[in-house]
């Protein structure tokens, strides 16, 4: 265990991740939210397999043993992704950012609702202060006054939270396909799966992309390769509950990008809608720290069988 190197690691994934973001949303007016997913997929596949193959785990990657899970887990996971690109081009990137945080918030719920785990009365209270916070961000785009709001920006709120929805259900899928899979043979068959499920969208029509808009595409592919891997990495140094509130760096970078790059100004109501989201993540998180703390106390306390 290496804490400050798990943090370090988690903070890079997130950086990488709202770079790969903000690619995909500087292409998001011509191209179609299922090219960029392909792109996203098909070029992460080389930088996961290098790093499977230094680790001498590609095997691993290539073995299953529950096939129609991952393609459950893609089918959902390539869901998210793609909602959560088309997002990216109706609304601003501080907005599509804060309006993903509830997906963690979800899944509690789902988490109770499909695996049969125990939400006591303090979980479902923060969850459902995270969903006020989820609404109050909503709320500018969902008023129903046709001079204050544009279809387009109501549609991309609808979008980006089926996106949050399908995140949720993909770790569901995945807490599911853990007990039976590699860590190595789920990274490698969602961008296998993803790659494939995204060629379905063709006929919603694909373009030619500029040479500019294909380095930027191949850009944000290798990016979340790259990624995928240093998450993936950060929970081998530390605890998840000890890296997992550092998630939400990802708004201070969101905000940043968002004002330099693509001149967006965000609002009072949505920093307020996210500083709630995030506070509600981050008490579930501790919430999660006390109660294994308290288990394995539990355990200590109970004398070896003999």
């Amino acid at each position: 265990m290496n804490p400050l190197r798990g943090i370090a690691l988690k903070i890079a994934s997130v950086c990488i991740f709202v770079s790969m973001a903000s690619l995909i949303k500087a292409v998001s007016d011509t191209v179609p939210p299922g090219q960029a997913v392909f792109f996203r997929s098909i070029f992460a596949l080389p930088v996961i397999v290098t790093w499977l193959s230094l680790r001498q785990e590609l095997h691993i990657g290539l073995k299953t043993k529950n096939p129609m899970g991952h393609v459950w887990r893609g089918l959902i996971g390539t869901s998210a992704m793609g909602l959560g690109f088309a997002g990216l081009g109706l609304l601003p990137l501080p907005e599509v950012t804060a309006i993903g945080y509830a997906a963690p918030l979800l899944v509690v719920i789902f988490a109770a609702m499909f695996l049969g785990e125990e939400v006591r009365a303090f979980r479902l209270s923060v969850v459902v202060l995270g969903l006020i916070g989820v609404l109050i961000v909503l709320s500018p785009r969902l008023q129903v006054n046709a001079g204050e709001i544009s279809t387009r920006e109501t549609l991309g709120a609808v979008v980006v939270l089926m996106g949050a929805v399908c995140a949720a259900l993909v770790q569901v899928f995945v807490r599911k396909l853990v007990q039976t899979e590699s860590t190595a043979a789920i990274v490698f068959w969602f961008s296998v799966t993803a790659s494939l499920l995204s060629l379905a969208t063709l006929p919603w029509g694909w373009v030619v992309p500029s040479p500019g808009q294909i380095a930027l595409l191949i850009l944000a592919g290798l990016l979340g390769g790259f990624g995928q891997i240093l998450l993936t990495s950060s929970y081998r140094f530390a605890d998840a509950s000890l890296i997992a509130p550092f998630e939400y760096t990802s708004m201070l970078l969101a905000l940043t990008i968002g004002y330099l790059i693509f001149d967006e100004v965000p609002t009072l109501t949505m920093l307020a809608g996210a500083t709630i989201i995030i506070a509600a993540g981050v008490l579930i998180i501790w919430r999660e720290r006390q109660l294994g703390l308290e288990r394995a106390r539990q355990r200590k306390a109970v004398p070896p069988q003999s």
